[in-house]
């Protein structure tokens, strides 16, 4: 499957949020000024259609997805017990690759998706190489040896970030121990407009 490979300032800038975590002062200047060549003049206002389309795009892009298996990953929300936005959510949190970002062994889901993709990622034991991977409560989380020698993860190591209560992380080895909460997830996310988009 491809992915994106172009700028990604510029499609934070198109959603008006940092999609990938990259942050710096270029995209904190320009972050309300939509891409282009027209950029500079104001948001028009988006049709109801615009609204749901673009909040899907965004979520979609902040999990490094392309269209088709976003799809999918809905779909397996609509079969899910309870609302399917929070459903939706809970998958795509139990992603490998962001499980392994908000584990704190990676800065961005783009590097943790890298650092999956590179082997470097193993899951009871087991090296598992697909970012998609859904981790299951109880599954134990950690890196390879050569992984925790890389300069960034070996400065994450040493100064941890918190992490969310569904999730824990104890010298080093992370553990899945529950389904995350609609309250430990993003709350700039409208997971009804998802629904509505798809429902329309």
């Amino acid at each position: 499957m491809g992915r994106y490979r172009g700028p990604k300032h510029k499609l934070s800038r198109r959603e008006g949020v940092d999609l990938f975590g990259t942050g710096g002062e270029s995209l904190e200047r320009r972050l309300t000024q939509p891409p282009g060549e027209h950029g500079r003049r104001p948001r028009r206002r988006e049709s109801e259609y615009g609204i749901r389309l673009r909040e899907k795009q965004k979520v979609k892009r902040m999990y490094g997805m392309r269209e088709k298996q976003f799809l999918e990953f809905y779909r397996k929300a609509q079969k899910s017990p309870g609302p399917t936005g929070t459903a939706l959510l809970q998958l795509l949190e139990r992603r490998l690759d962001n499980v392994v970002y908000r584990l704190g062994y990676a800065k961005t889901r783009p590097q943790a998706r890298q650092m999956v993709l590179h082997g470097h990622v193993i899951v009871d034991g087991k090296s598992v190489d697909i970012p998609s991977y859904i981790v299951s409560p109880g599954q134990v989380v950690t890196l390879d040896r050569k992984a925790f020698e890389m300069p960034d993860v070996k400065a994450l190591t040493e100064n941890p970030v918190p992490v969310p209560a569904w999730l824990e992380r104890i010298d080093g080895v992370g553990q899945v121990l529950r389904e995350p909460e609609r309250s430990e997830m993003d709350k700039d996310i409208n997971e009804q407009f998802i629904v509505e988009f798809y429902s329309r």
